[in-house]
């Protein structure tokens, strides 16, 4: 009796999991060629307002890679994910320091990707826990695997969350400086670049002292790369 239900038990996992594999491999595979009007961030942000019974608008406009600022591109692998270009999603030699400075007593700080961050943003949701952590992980290869490089970067910059409601670089853009994405220029790229950490309490417009050395730490990073070469090799990928 209690191995038949054992049996029963796993056979539905094995055909729960195998389901789950099926599905996401179609929808990172669809995701590679539709454009991301929305994602789960976005959801989740609707959620809380409702829950708070507060009202919020999602601003967010989708746009190709062609749409997007050269400087954008570049500004936000220098902030977050210099190795971008190189890694297959997950930046080893990054999550080797931040697990060496916390064990030295310093705080255990973020080591994602670019690629991390796009699967976490567009699949599933911005809580700390094992469970997301390891389908982050997931989506991450998946994305990896299917989508190149320079999907990866549109969609992220196309997803990112730069304010209360202010979804994507376009409507960051406009909101902050009253630019289209393709007309954001070096600093103000910086500048939003920098406040990614902390959208929610950080003003790319109006920068305090910590951010607007953030930035400019960023416009050296950015002349560091080789801006057009570095975003050649994504396009060769």
């Amino acid at each position: 009796m209690i191995r038949a239900v054992l049996f029963r038990v796993l056979r539905w996992a094995a055909l729960v999991g195998a389901a789950f594999v099926v599905l996401s491999l179609v929808l990172v595979l669809m995701m590679r060629y539709v454009p991301a009007y929305g994602s789960m961030v976005m959801l989740e942000r609707k959620v809380e307002a409702w829950l708070a019974g507060e009202s919020l608008t999602i601003r967010h406009q989708w746009r190709p890679w062609e749409e997007l600022s050269d400087h954008a591109k570049l500004a936000v692998i220098a902030a977050e994910d210099q190795r971008f270009a190189d890694h297959r999603g997950f930046d080893v030699a990054e999550m080797r320091r931040a697990w060496e400075a916390s064990r030295s007593g310093a705080r255990l700080r973020g080591a994602s990707t670019i690629s991390q961050q796009t699967a976490k943003n567009l699949f599933l949701w911005t809580g700390r826990s094992w469970a997301r952590k390891g389908l982050e992980a997931w989506f991450t290869l998946l994305i990896e695997t299917l989508w190149p490089k320079e999907r990866i970067l549109e969609v992220y910059l196309n997803i990112a969350e730069w304010d209360n409601g202010v979804f994507g670089l376009e409507a960051a853009g406009q909101h902050y400086f009253g630019v289209s994405a393709s007309q954001v220029n070096e600093v103000q790229a910086s500048r939003l670049a920098a406040i990614l950490p902390n959208p929610r309490a950080w003003d790319a417009a109006r920068p305090g002292p910590q951010t607007e050395r953030r930035s400019q730490w960023i416009r050296q990073q950015m002349r560091n790369l080789d801006g057009p070469r570095y975003l050649e090799r994504l396009s060769a990928d």
